[in-house]
């Protein structure tokens, strides 16, 4: 016999399927990118486009996010693309894109765990279409491409020490002494934090705001050699900053290393509509990140997110798009730093929200609940129920407690892409070839 628990969550089930039923309006599948992007043009008129994820391993998610982020390029006016990646890494692609030289050496993008987020086949074909599409057009008109995650402290200092040496050899004398307190640790920057929690050494900080600083004062002179690698430069010297903070943050606590985290991403967004002054943005990160946090179990402990940031910067201005499924494979790790494997998706809770969306019968769908007629609905769906997120790490033998929060679907997201089975992304190759061509970015 039901408790009465049960029968509440039960008719909670039914008022959501029955509300979200009549809107939910079917999709091609995403592979279709014009008919499939065409839906999404009445996000066109905002300045910030956040498109999310469900799980960082789902080929369908990418796909679709490409067929919305060309309809928003093409027909739009977009022409930033931003996403949960690191600077220089993104840099790389963004050089690919825009048909700029190549940096010296020959440092692929995405090699680090977990290289199946970025380097996979859903990812070469958006890169590529890009690449396509701007070479047509004049440099300034090109369409960029940027990461907006803090975990690349090694990369970033190299890339600083690049700048300098080139632009003012005497600040890269300088930079290196700087640098040089966190030089030993780039390769284990978690290393560096436990050290100094301990008491082992003390920290780098001053050395890094010092090196920031020093950067911005001289950015008139650099800026009148070459705005663009300024630029890059800044924002590396940006991301040691955050990231020596960061690394030790960690270890006094998630909530303190989230926001550490999810601030950096939406300060690099905004300095980057800034250095493209006029330009509009598409973002490309887990609905962890890109939904609002305060209304999720998240904001009610705590921390907030690149999502919460942009609602109360640019209000409507900013779209909040989430992303689910019930079903399917997708590609994870059972622990950080451990092999991908490709891991089938258990079918959702009875009391979640992808349950709800199952039992409306469409196989891919778009929920859109911001105009005043749909009351209704976003009033079903201001009723918290549990919602699932799969990260590069799944272990569905403890997924209650691993990957559901509780969450208000109708202020968390303006709109939810929903697909009721999905598959695993496309790896690219772990191997490189030796013969290729150093402007191509995955060094396949």
């Amino acid at each position: 016999m039901a408790t009465s628990a049960e029968r509440i969550r039960d008719r909670t089930q039914i008022s959501v399927t029955q509300a979200l039923r009549p809107i939910c309006e079917s999709l091609p599948a995403p592979e279709r990118a014009e008919e499939f992007g065409a839906a999404f043009r009445r996000f066109g008129d905002a300045q910030i486009v956040l498109l999310g994820e469900a799980s960082h391993g789902t080929s369908e998610f990418y796909r679709a996010r490409t067929a919305i982020t060309r309809e928003l390029i093409e027909h739009h006016g977009f022409t930033i693309v931003a996403v949960e990646a690191d600077w220089p890494d993104a840099a790389r692609i963004d050089r690919y894109v825009r048909h700029r030289d190549a940096k010296p050496g020959r440092r692929y993008a995405f090699t680090r765990f977990p290289t199946w987020m970025w380097r996979n086949v859903e990812v070469v074909e958006f890169v590529d279409w890009l690449r396509t599409r701007n070479e047509r057009l004049a440099p300034e008109k090109r369409v960029s491409f940027h990461g907006l995650d803090i975990y690349s402290l090694g990369a970033s200092i190299a890339s600083v020490l690049d700048y300098l040496d080139r632009v003012d050899p005497e600040a890269a004398r300088t930079a290196r002494r700087r640098y040089g307190c966190l030089t030993p640790w780039q390769d284990e920057p978690a290393a560096y934090g436990r050290a100094v929690l301990l008491g082992e050494r003390e920290t780098c900080e001053d050395e890094a705001i010092a090196q920031l600083t020093e950067l911005f004062d001289h950015r008139l002179k650099y800026i009148a050699e070459d705005g663009e690698a300024f630029f890059d430069a800044a924002q590396n010297a940006r991301v040691v900053r955050a990231a020596e903070h960061y690394y030790r943050m960690m270890y006094h606590g998630s909530r303190e290393s989230w926001n550490l985290r999810d601030r950096h991403m939406f300060e690099t967004l905004q300095a980057l509509l800034r250095h493209f002054a006029g330009g509009k943005a598409v973002v490309w990160a887990h609905n962890s990140h890109i939904g609002n946090a305060a209304a999720t179990a998240m904001g009610w402990q705590g921390e907030f997110n690149i999502g919460e940031l942009c609602r109360t910067a640019y209000g409507d201005g900013a779209a909040l798009i989430g992303f689910g499924t019930d079903r399917g494979t997708v590609a994870a790790a059972s622990d950080w730093d451990g092999r991908m494997e490709i891991k089938t998706v258990r079918p959702a809770r009875a009391d979640s929200y992808e349950h709800a969306f199952c039992k409306t019968g469409v196989a891919r769908s778009l929920t859109d609940w911001r105009e005043p007629a749909r009351r209704d609905v976003a009033a079903a769906l201001r009723q918290p129920m549990l919602e699932r997120a799969i990260g590069v790490i799944y272990r569905p033998e403890s997924e209650l407690a691993s990957h559901y929060f509780e969450a208000i679907l109708a202020e968390q997201f303006d709109a939810y892409v929903w697909f009721e089975e999905t598959k695993a992304v496309t790896p690219l190759p772990a191997g490189q070839t030796q013969d290729v061509p150093d402007t191509y970015p995955f060094g396949l």
